[in-house]
Parts: C-alpha cells; structure tokens; sequence
C-alpha cells in the first residue's frame, strides 16, 4: 500500500456489523448442530488459510466473530490488512472452546472471503495505473449494510473512497441539472445551500457542457462516459482555465482493459462499482485441529 496510514474501523462499528451477522446466523435456538455432537469442554485450534493469492481485508472483523460468540477463543492475526499473501499463507490462528471456534467460522469467513476479495480486485485496478496520477475510487454502489465495511476493503487495496452516503458532499447528477433547470441553476442552488466544508461535483457528458462548469465553478466535475480523446481535451481545458482548477473525475465504462488508457489522459480519479459490486471472494478457509 502506498498510504501513510492504513485504514482502521471504529471498535464499535465492527461489533454492530458483526452482531447483527452472527445473530442472523445463530437464529433462535443457536447453533444446534455443534451443541449436540461437540462438549461444551472440547478444545480446538485452527487456522486460516488463504488458499489464492490476494490482499487481506477483514481480520478485525473476523476476530470480532470469534471474541463474541466466546470472549475465551483465543485469534491470533499473522498478517495485517493490506497485506500482500500468496496460497497456502497461514493469516491467523484461533484456539479455544471448540463450539466456539464453529459457530463462529462462517461469519467470519464471509467477512475475510469477502472484503479480501474487494481488496484484491481494488489493487488490480490499481496497479494498473500506478505509473500515472490517478487514483482508482468507489462509488455508492455497494451492498446495503456494507458499505462502511467494503470501502475499507477499497481503501486496503490500495483504492479511495468515494462519499459515503448523501449526506457527505453534494454529487449534482444529470437527473438533478434537468430538474433543476441547467448547470448554472444546479451549481448556483449548490452554492446557496452547502457549507464551506461540503464540497460540490457536477457530472457532465459533452465538453460543452463541462466548459459551462468551468465558468461557473465547481470543486469536482465527474467526466461521464466520455472517450479518452474527450478526456484529454477536458483535461486541456482545465489547465487553461481562468477559474481555479476544478478535480477531474472520469467514470463510465471503466475496466481492466479500459482504466490505464482513462488513466494516462490526466484525470485525477477514476471512478468504478466494479472494484465493490464485481469483485470475487478471495478463497480463505479455516483448517481445525483437536486441541
């Protein structure tokens, strides 16, 4: 990862995520299957292996699994999120009551499998365009309940994050410039309307349009769907601009094959849902041993 920082969740927002997956999981009558064949005195040790190569997002998500189903189970992470592994890298190991270490094993997996899974293809993207300025970003597009989880997965490969939510900045859609009557009008109400920390985007689809965000303003303008020669002359445009430059971001019809060429026209982000709602499980499995 090229951040200063790594990302971290919050305690308290892993543990609502989790309790509600394992409370989901557990039901109404727990899990009846390790009650009837396993002690309530059995021990057990596992651990974790990645089975593909990938970058790991989610471990304190899958501790969290274990500590609450049994506050007893030992989880002992051997790598961090961000990190780079390759098949057959052991990526923590648990030890504890063996009724525990099982109930908790699939709500676990289905956090590491998954947000590894958006970490890896995230830095897929990423190391694609890493010769270049851009930063490959999510958008909204994640699944409902998820999406503080997935955008921490973006953030460990390697990606940035969109908003998170409609209340984070002002993102003046095509939708909203024809309800509202034109771009001027949009980015005027914006104007009236958002605080001097929220910043305003503005999509645009024809460079003669973006000329008109230009003139009026705008923090960033979202490039929509626009082919890499048009990209480039926005990019021009920009440059040359009286007003102060505006961030340049481009989206539509972004992929493996099509990011590095979006990407070597100058824009500063490019954004994708692929990278959340595209991305396959990393495969991770859980490997037990009686202890």
């Amino acid at each position: 990862m090229t951040n200063a920082f790594l990302p971290e969740l919050p305690a308290l927002m892993i543990e609502d995520q989790v309790r509600a997956a394992l409370i989901e999981d557990l039901g109404r009558a727990g899990d009846i299957t390790s009650n009837a064949t396993i002690g309530a005195d059995r021990l057990a040790k596992a651990e974790m292996n990645s089975r593909e190569a990938g970058i790991i997002a989610g471990l304190p998500l899958a501790e969290a699994a274990f500590r609450l189903i049994n506050p007893t189970v030992r989880f002992e992470a051997l790598v961090s999120d961000g990190a780079r592994v390759e098949p057959g890298t052991t990526i923590a190991r648990i030890s504890g009551p063996a009724r525990g270490i099982l109930s908790a094993e699939r709500a676990a997996l289905n956090y590491l499998m998954h947000l590894s899974g958006i970490a890896t293809y995230t830095a897929r993207f990423a190391d694609v365009i890493a010769h270049t300025r851009a930063k490959v970003t999510c958008t909204r597009k994640t699944i409902p309940g998820l999406r503080s989880v997935e955008k921490y997965a973006v953030r460990c490969g390697g990606g940035s994050s969109h908003r998170y939510g409609l209340d984070d900045a002002i993102l003046i859609k095509d939708n909203h410039i024809a309800v509202a009557g034109g771009i001027a009008e949009a980015l005027q109400a914006a104007k009236a309307f958002a605080g001097h920390l929220v910043k305003i985007e503005i999509e645009v689809d024809t460079l003669d349009q973006f000329a008109q965000v230009l003139e009026e303003g705008a923090d960033v303008c979202l490039l929509d769907n626009m082919r890499p020669d048009m990209l480039r002359q926005a990019v021009a445009m920009n440059q040359a601009a009286v007003r102060r430059s505006i961030t340049l971001e481009a989206s539509g019809n972004v992929n493996l094959d099509t990011i590095r060429a979006i990407a070597e026209t100058g824009v500063d982000f490019i954004s994708t849902s692929k990278i959340t709602m595209a991305a396959p499980t990393l495969d991770i499995g859980l490997d037990i041993a009686i202890g």
